[in-house]
């Protein structure tokens, strides 16, 4: 279900031994080398002198440093900030906006421009959730910043954490919880944060940043970016709590201040499975689902958080469902939520219009992406899932040729007969049910 999270396997031979430094490289291959020096890593692993990391600033503006943190903005691609300043132009005068990025902060004269918010639609719902988009050279800057940083406070995160850490995911959080259902622990603390991202105190992050981190240079530009303005249709206002999402430096940000109700919560011997700031507690019986349930309520309430008092509940996973990651857990079986569904179909819609001018080859081929995609993550659902998705699409795809027939309406009756299954598989159709029954097939093998 899972990928594979296991150190890369070693290319010396039966009689050589792994040098020290290379095998600290080994396991913390994903920073960013230009960085992380095998000194560096190593003093990581051992423990820095008084428990503190002193002149980090230098390595945050390094040319090399906002060099490679430049080629990872430009790969995550996005839209330009209140700057309109896009990826291609600025990467038109790359060497002097990383030059003069380095002189700044190197002259403390760097300064972030406003995040510019956006409204985006929630799937499956009518909501919308607000998006802050820093400038280039802003998310830049935040990239270096997190590459320096985020090393310090990965190693003492808690394995009960997920998200938006290096090689784990939501497939990783997904399986945990049902490896804990398994073995008997039937009783969820289905939990919500109430606007987390947008309450999250800065003096207590900040606390907790500078137990790690004494550079002041540094914890500095933390503090500049938590207290960025913010511009939202023409109007500017600057944020007294939280760390905007949209942020290159928010996702870390965010679990520095969960990590210690992760520790709590281990310490304390239950089972909680977070990612940022979705999370469940898997308990034996109901009476250690209130206890870890008001455990939480207390913790939240001392570090200025807030559970969501309708979203916050105790499930009983033989009697009724919860939501976890877009899947839907009850009993013994899984299937995508209906949030996620519907997402799907809204995609998929937007794509078969019975008005799409492109040739059919064009569409499925257009769809096949989007299904496969999904597919990918939603695998392990219950079979029905996938027959009734199937049935939909086609019937939408249908629906286009009987429109380019002359005849109006959706497809359905004689139209089935007409394109029958076989022709849309023989115009290569990506089809779930047959996926999925060929993913079952292999997990058996």
């Amino acid at each position: 279900m899972m990928q594979d999270n296991s150190a890369p396997v070693s290319r010396t031979g039966p009689r050589e031994r792994i040098k020290p430094a290379e095998d600290v490289r080994l396991r913390w291959s994903w920073t960013e080398a230009s960085v992380w020096t095998d000194r560096m890593l190593t003093t990581l692993e051992q423990g820095v002198k008084g428990g503190r990391w002193f002149s980090l600033m230098d390595k945050v503006y390094s040319e090399e440093n906002l060099f490679w943190s430049w080629t990872q903005v430009a790969q995550n691609d996005g839209a330009a900030g209140v700057d309109h300043v896009s990826i291609d132009a600025f990467a038109k005068q790359l060497a002097p906006n990383l030059k003069r990025l380095t002189k700044t902060l190197q002259e403390n004269t760097y300064q972030p421009q406003d995040v510019k918010r956006v409204w985006i639609p929630k799937p499956g719902s009518q909501e919308q959730r607000p998006l802050g988009i820093p400038t280039v050279r802003d998310r830049v800057v935040q990239t270096a910043l997190r590459n320096v940083i985020e090393p310090i406070f990965e190693k003492d995160f808690a394995e009960q954490s997920y998200g938006f850490r290096p090689g784990r995911g939501c497939k990783d959080a997904l399986r945990r919880v049902d490896q804990l259902m398994k073995q008997g622990y039937r009783y969820v603390v289905d939990a919500d944060l109430k606007s987390y991202f947008d309450t999250i105190p800065h003096d207590q992050l900040m606390d907790r940043i500078r137990e790690q981190i004494s550079d002041g240079r540094v914890l500095s530009l933390i503090e500049m970016f938590l207290q960025q303005s913010v511009l939202d249709d023409c109007k500017r206002w600057a944020p007294e709590t939280g760390s905007p999402q949209g942020a290159v430096i928010s996702p870390l940000l965010s679990n520095i201040y969960l990590n210690p109700l992760d520790h709590l919560m281990a310490e304390s011997g239950f089972e909680m499975v977070r990612y940022a700031d979705d999370f469940v507690i898997l308990c034996r019986s109901p009476e250690a689902a209130q206890a870890a349930l008001a455990l939480v309520q207390q913790w939240t309430t001392d570090n200025g958080l807030t559970l969501h008092p309708e979203k916050t509940r105790v499930v009983n996973v033989d009697a009724e469902s919860f939501d976890f990651l877009g899947y839907s857990f009850f009993g013994e079986h899984r299937w995508p939520r209906k949030k996620s569904l519907q997402k799907l179909k809204d995609t998929l819609k937007q794509k078969t219009k019975r008005t799409n001018g492109h040739s059919l080859q064009y569409i499925i081929n257009d769809v096949n992406r989007t299904l496969r995609g999904w597919f990918e993550y939603f695998k392990h659902a219950h079979k029905w899932t996938f027959n009734r998705i199937d049935s939909w699409l086609r019937m939408r795809l249908r629906s286009i040729l009987r429109k380019r027939a002359g005849r109006k309406g959706r497809g359905r009756g004689w139209d089935h007969h007409r394109w029958k299954n076989s022709f849309f598989a023989e115009h290569g159709l990506f089809n779930l049910t047959t996926a999925h029954a060929l993913a079952c097939q292999s997990s058996l093998r």
